[in-house]
């Protein structure tokens, strides 16, 4: 929601770019750290527990981004948002995975994603319509009643579904990390899955720099641009959920990475023929957005396959491992966008490349996709 405003939240806090990006990393570095927690804690306290509490911190953490004043206490706040925002992705394919079983989570956790993607298809709509009005710190003020919704909701409509609630103990919760460390798959279904969803990070961050600097569109019209990313991924999840019943999860994940190879590729080329063309690469990039609804969900649902005594500690490594990647790729690419889109573009048709490789040999190993 606040991705419309970052060239005026950059004039406003007297901050770069670049430092723009840290304001996504930082987001994503705290969503990665509390991972390693979050799961745990839900296997030991319960998932509802976990959910109010952390929809609670975001609520603060919403405030606090709205009142900074510099760049350095926004991207503070949003570590904190980041912290409290994990619970609920993180928690929403554990609860999936809690109802429906190891076979039956993908599928779940497909239409899960899809009707998830109503929510980034209205924000950036809303962000940019809000700055039409007011200031941006009201974008963080909307999202702070939206956690306060949230948590509300939780407390009036989820029962809890933890199967068995595990003591809460350093030594059992190393050992269960050990477990999926040591899993000969875990890690590179959980790397390649990762570099995939990477690109996505490059993407949104970049965005506002692109086509607003570079392009010349209006900061309400980028809401569009958005727009046209999730439906693109709305409608793979959409495929992914049908491509269930019909091949295994392996065959849909790795035909989705393989679209995404071609999405970043098609994108490149179009911004070489046309470089002052929104068009050429919105349309590409609907098509890289419909393979991350392929490949996430049919990842997550082969990495915690066998893990479902502790699922919600597999479901937070994994969240872990894909965040902190996320939020690498995502600096080292903003210190580069300076006057081009080719740091963007370089770096999303190489994670992709990347992603395709790690996954083809995780699928070797695994013998069986």
């Amino acid at each position: 929601m606040y991705l419309p405003a970052i060239t005026a939240m950059a004039e406003s806090l007297d901050a770069s770019i670049a430092q723009m990006h840290l304001s996504l990393s930082g987001y994503l570095i705290g969503y990665a750290l509390f991972h390693l927690l979050c799961g745990p804690l839900a296997d030991s306290f319960g998932r509802k527990t976990l959910l109010i509490s952390g929809f609670g911190l975001y609520v603060v953490a919403s405030i606090g981004c709205a009142l900074a004043t510099d760049i350095e206490t926004l991207i503070a706040f949003r570590v904190l948002q980041g912290v409290g925002g994990c619970v609920g992705p993180t928690l929403a394919r554990t609860i999936a995975r809690d109802v429906y079983g190891p076979v039956g989570a993908a599928r779940a956790i497909s239409i899960v994603a899809m009707l998830m993607a109503v929510a980034p298809a209205i924000a950036p709509l809303a962000g940019g319509f809000v700055l039409l009005v007011w200031e941006w710190p009201f974008i963080f003020y909307c999202l702070a009643v939206y956690g306060a919704i949230n948590s509300l909701l939780i407390v009036w409509l989820l029962k809890e579904t933890v199967p068995v609630k595990q003591r809460f103990a350093l030594r059992p919760i190393i050992a269960n990390y050990l477990e999926l460390i040591r899993h000969p798959s875990f890690l590179q279904v959980a790397a390649g899955a990762s570099l995939n969803y990477s690109a996505l990070m490059i993407f949104l961050p970049s965005a506002p720099f692109v086509f607003i600097t570079l392009m010349g569109l209006a900061p309400q019209h980028l809401a569009f641009v958005f727009v046209a990313t999730v439906a693109g991924y709305i409608v793979g999840s959409a495929l992914s959920a049908r491509l269930s019943y019909r091949l295994p999860s392996g065959k849909i994940m790795l035909g989705g990475s393989l679209l995404s190879v071609l999405a970043t590729t098609a994108m490149a080329a179009g911004y070489w023929s046309a470089p002052n063309t929104p068009a050429a690469l919105v349309a590409p990039t609907m098509f890289y957005s419909m393979s991350l609804g392929m490949v996430q969900p049919h990842a997550m649902a082969l990495a915690l396959r066998p893990f479902g005594h502790i699922a919600g500690t597999g479901s937070s490594l994994f969240g872990f491992i894909q965040m902190s990647c996320a939020a690498f790729v995502s600096a080292a690419v903003g210190h580069y966008l300076t006057d081009s889109a080719w740091p963007m573009l370089i770096g999303m048709m190489f994670v992709t490349v990347l992603a395709l490789i790690i996954l083809q040999l995780s699928a070797r190993l695994k013998g069986d996709y």
